[in-house]
């Protein structure tokens, strides 16, 4: 929202002036009327949920007249006494908070949550701007809908902050509130996760599909934003970037309504193919963190596991994708944060040193859900099928494509057989007969690997 700051006008009122600009072009694309504002609705109060819908708040809020950020989270989600005892600390550590909540007649309920006197839910913290997922991170307050309908009816644009695990579900009920829409509203989604479809054909079936079939909202309104990026950083203003990718029509419109100084957003048409890769990172995430508790953090096998894994994911995406090489930056880029500070990898280490289980399930207090578990079942169970197979190099016969992907073998059954201890990871890595992670990379380079199929393309497009 940058812009020159003119004689004797403050720096804050100068980004302000530009925020009401790219807000009135938006507008205008949408044929919006004077008096009616601009309704957009967060769906999920994840971390990335709220810090985006936070994001739109602070940066559109203040014209009430023009946007109104509102979102929709369920009710009934009560905060344990840990986790507001450690609301309480937080809050106290941040004079501004202290300050906003005191304004607000705010504070009380937290003094009287913390000494166990009463107890807290998650939709009314967050109206107080504290995400149960990032509660160290505190964000602006949020006008918050508990009620599904209320919250999405008239929508114009439509941030989905769900898992990919809901998805499906929650817009399914979406869709029966909007038969009687005339326009089809615009939705944006952040869902990082996908779904193996076996019938009639193997293929992927991303968070955006799964919206466009449950609500038939069409496929152009649907875009998804991803990046390499961490939301509480985000919030906290450290510089980052994203994609927003889909068709022409809108993705370039809202990669400069959602740009700011510190979060630069780029545009792509290749929408499904981001949206999966965005996932792939995932089940790699969840093996990384397990090499660094096994190996007490170990560089060297931390670096062993990284070529591994990356060759293996080098190796699928030439399955996916026909130029491959133009996903490698994006797709390593989003790896590399995933591994060092994504919940993904910090799942794998707690796996690891035993603190969570399995059986625990994949929902994680403090943490959200852990979408690289399913989508390590999703994309086993894809590549497992022989009728996508490909040619073993050296027993020179068709095998499934998972057989050239040990790591994914190996996670799929620590975490979905379950009949393989998290140790076993560094049996996959330590393979005396495993190949050079560069002939991976020059097997998938060499051999015509791409299945047009894999995401729902007929055979024959170029």
């Amino acid at each position: 929202m940058g812009g020159a700051e003119g004689p004797g006008q403050p720096n804050g009122q100068a980004n302000g002036a530009v925020a009401e600009e790219k807000l009135d072009e938006l507008r205008r694309q949408l044929g919006k009327a004077d008096g009616d504002p601009l309704r957009i609705v967060g769906v999920g109060a994840g971390a990335w949920g709220s810090v985006f819908c936070a994001l739109l708040q602070d940066a559109y809020g203040h014209l009430r007249d023009k946007a109104q950020v509102r979102i929709w989270r369920r009710a009934g989600r009560a905060v344990d006494r840990a986790t507001a005892e450690h609301l309480f600390d937080v809050i106290n550590a941040r004079e501004d908070v202290l300050r906003r909540l005191i304004r607000r007649c705010a504070y009380l309920k937290y003094v009287e949550a913390r000494l166990g006197d009463r107890t807290l839910y998650a939709d009314e913290i967050l109206r107080d701007g504290f995400c149960l997922n990032m509660v160290d991170t505190p964000l602006c307050p949020l006008k918050v809908v508990t009620n599904l309908q209320e919250a999405v009816w008239d929508a114009d644009i439509v941030v989905n902050g769900l898992p990919s695990t809901d998805t499906r579900e929650v817009f399914g009920e979406i869709g029966r509130y909007w038969k009687e829409r005339i326009t089809a509203p615009i939705i944006i989604s952040l869902a990082k996760g996908i779904e193996a479809s076996l019938d009639p054909m193997p293929r992927i079936i991303t968070p955006t599909q799964m919206i466009s079939n449950a609500t038939g909202v069409p496929l152009e309104n649907i875009l998804y934003l991803g990046g390499p990026n961490i939301a509480s950083e985000i919030y906290n203003k450290e510089y980052a970037n994203a994609r927003i990718c889909g068709a022409d029509k809108w993705r370039k419109p809202l990669a400069k309504f959602l740009r700011q100084p510190h979060f630069i957003v780029w545009d792509n048409s290749d929408l499904i193919t981001h949206e999966v890769m965005g996932g792939l990172k995932n089940v790699y995430a969840i093996g990384a963190g397990m090499v660094a508790a096994l190996t007490n953090e170990s560089a060297t096998s931390k670096s062993v596991y990284f070529a591994l894994c990356t060759s293996e994911m080098i190796y699928i995406t030439h399955l996916l994708e026909q130029e491959p090489e133009k996903l490698a930056g994006p797709l390593l880029a989003d790896t590399y944060v995933t591994l060092l500070k994504g919940r993904n990898a910090w799942y794998g280490q707690k796996l690891a040193k035993g603190e969570l289980t399995l059986e625990m399930g994949d929902s994680i207090k403090g943490k959200g859900t852990i979408q690289g578990v399913s989508a390590v079942d999703a994309f086993y169970e894809l590549l497992s099928q022989d009728s996508i197979s490909v040619m073993h190099p050296e027993a020179n016969r068709s095998v499934a494509p998972v057989e050239m992907c040990p790591i994914l073998k190996a996670l799929h059954r620590i975490l979905i057989k379950r009949d393989r201890p998290a140790v076993s990871i560094l049996q996959a890595i330590r393979d005396e007969t495993m190949y050079d992670p560069r002939e991976r990379i020059e097997m998938a380079q060499g051999h015509s690997l791409y299945r047009p199929s894999l995401l729902g393309q007929p055979k024959g497009d170029a």
